[in-house]
């Protein structure tokens, strides 16, 4: 019996309602985390503040712990994240950053998915042989490769050896014409501004391969491990024997089965994205969460920000929820075995 997409309406419904907990305890973790350095804080958090900022800090401290939870979750709907110590709204911040982060993290996926997965296929097709082990040296290169590191050397060497920035999103700032989504990339072609979409491009492309380039490993190493359980299989036998060429047998029938667990770990992968974007977008001075993460904890001498901090950990707990999501519901579309019901 076929699969109907009532079905799938059925089983993304119930992925929802199962992420209501886990939504439930991130607000927990982030209260919790804002009552862990003294019975009341505000002193500390905003001490050169406005006296508004400071006496409704007080406020709510001096209220029962169920009383600031309460109204830490109203906060929360109405989608009020905080304030600096200077007395500035963290929405705007969280907001506007937020998009930047995810360009930079779907760019960094993309070259996970185009360059990582092709060479898993091949390490697999060669596995024991010369092109194994290179493919194996390369994904585990970037895997000892701390982030810090691989970022400031593609800042400082292979930005002035490829002719590529590293700075920023545009060469000139502020672009001519008006930011609708926050992604460089995005908002140029909005625009149909050729010349300002290529550079955003070029801007994109180092931080996006220092991210994918320290986790490809992930996607690489899962298709290798999927494809060689595949390949002796009989429908894979059945394909070559019907005199279909071995490129098609490998990327038509043998990869998608393999790709199962590949997407489930990519998934998780993505999440764990966000957090490596904290140094990349600092050294390149992208203008996402990350970089606003860097500056709220006292980054670069700059004065914390508490607010954007815990801010910045919801996001990031968030972003990581919805990227297990996403897989769950690929993986049940890949794979037919699951029932959807």
């Amino acid at each position: 019996m076929g699969r109907s997409p009532s079905d799938l309406a059925v089983f993304v419904g119930k992925r929802l309602l199962q992420l209501v907990p886990v939504l439930i305890g991130i607000t927990v973790l982030t209260f919790v985390f804002t009552h862990l350095s003294t019975v009341n804080p505000c002193n500390q958090w905003f001490p050169h503040s406005h006296g508004a900022v400071l006496a409704n800090c007080q406020h709510m401290f001096g209220q029962p712990l169920y009383v600031q939870y309460g109204e830490y979750l109203s906060s929360l709907a109405h989608g009020n994240l905080g304030v600096s110590e200077a007395g500035i709204p963290v929405n705007p911040a969280i907001v506007n950053g937020v998009p930047a982060t995810l360009e930079l993290v779907l760019a960094a996926l993309f070259l996970m998915i185009v360059i990582g997965i092709p060479l898993g296929v091949i390490a697999a097709q060669s596995a024991g042989r010369w092109a194994d082990h290179l493919v194996r040296v390369f994904y585990l290169s970037g895997w000892a490769t701390p982030t810090y590191l691989g970022a400031v050397i593609a800042a400082i060497y292979l930005a002035p050896y490829l002719g590529l920035p590293a700075h920023g999103e545009y060469t000139n700032t502020p672009p001519p014409f008006r930011q609708w989504t926050h992604m460089s990339v995005v908002d140029a072609l909005l625009a149909g501004n050729l010349p300002y979409t290529a550079d955003a491009l070029e801007h994109l492309f180092l931080p996006a391969a220092v991210l994918a380039f320290i986790n490809m490993g992930i996607a690489t190493r899962m298709t290798r491990s999927s494809m060689l359980e595949v390949i002796p299989l009989d429908y894979v036998k059945s394909a070559r024997m019907k005199g279909l060429t071995e490129f098609w047998v490998m990327y038509k029938h043998a990869l998608r089965n393999a790709l199962i667990t590949t997407t489930t770990v990519l998934g998780v992968t993505a999440g764990g994205l966000l957090a490596g974007t904290v140094v990349v977008e600092e050294v390149f001075d992208w203008p996402g969460i990350g970089q606003y993460a860097y500056y709220a904890i006292g980054g670069g001498g700059a004065t914390p920000n508490f607010d954007g901090a815990v801010a910045v950990v919801a996001v990031f707990a968030v972003g990581v929820v919805v990227a297990n999501l996403i897989a769950d519901i690929l993986y049940g579309i890949l794979d037919p075995r699951v029932d959807w019901r």
